[in-house]
């Protein structure tokens, strides 16, 4: 029992001791409908980072909730295994703390393409949650109208329908046949915002660029 227990205290293994509870008596309180599964979510996916950044991962189609949930336990797996395996016969002294940052790190990075393939095979359970569905690449079935309602398939489950507003005046309209990404619900009309592939990816681009050049003046001002 001891052993186990200075296991689950010792670092980087202590920070998983800390995020599972958290992360079980969140789907507890979720389960008795205390919080929402979209407690990430919003509207849009625009100044959204939480949402975006796990999209752009390759997470689209569950709550940023399920997909950190899934992260953190199959990360703390790995580390668990590495803690008892390696790190704890190691006497390492002062060099637990960065070799135990390397090791979260790499434990997040290993699990991560896993963790995405999980999301995407069990993305159908959240379809009834809207916010959800930001990120996700349709196919558009049908022309708009005079209104600039239209509608759509999603491009990994075609038994899911979505309607699309484009804006008439100076908007960007879906046309049948284009592949867009859903980016932003009107709750109100039940409906999304969407823009061609070609325009999210060179949006997210643009985005990467604005803030590594933030990140870099940040670090010039400093070094002042």
């Amino acid at each position: 029992m001891e052993a186990v227990k200075a296991l689950l205290l010792s670092f980087p293994m202590f920070v998983f001791s800390l995020l599972v509870p958290l992360v079980v008596l969140y789907w507890v309180l979720v389960t008795l409908r205390l919080v929402p599964v979209e407690l990430f979510e919003r509207d849009s996916l625009r100044h959204e980072q939480t949402a975006s950044t796990l999209v752009s991962l390759g997470f689209a189609g569950v709550p940023a909730t399920f997909a950190l949930s899934v992260l953190i336990l199959l990360a703390g797996l790995v580390t668990l295994a590495v803690e008892a395996v390696v790190l704890s016969r190691l006497p390492l002294g002062l060099f637990r703390v960065p070799l135990g940052v390397a090791v979260l790190w790499a434990s997040f990075a290993l699990v991560s393409p896993l963790a995405a393939r999980i999301c995407h095979k069990t993305h159908r359970w959240f379809h009834g949650q809207r916010r959800t569905l930001l990120g996700e690449t349709v196919e558009v079935t049908s022309e708009p109208d005079d209104d600039g309602w239209a509608s759509a398939e999603l491009l990994s489950d075609r038994e899911c329908s979505v309607r699309l507003h484009g804006k008439p005046q100076g908007g960007s309209m879906p046309h049948l046949g284009e592949h867009r990404v859903l980016v932003k619900l009107i709750a109100e009309e039940n409906a999304y915002r969407s823009v061609t592939t070609d325009a999210y990816c060179e949006a997210r681009m643009h985005a990467k660029r604005l803030t590594l050049g933030q990140r870099t003046a940040s670090h010039q001002e400093r070094s002042r």
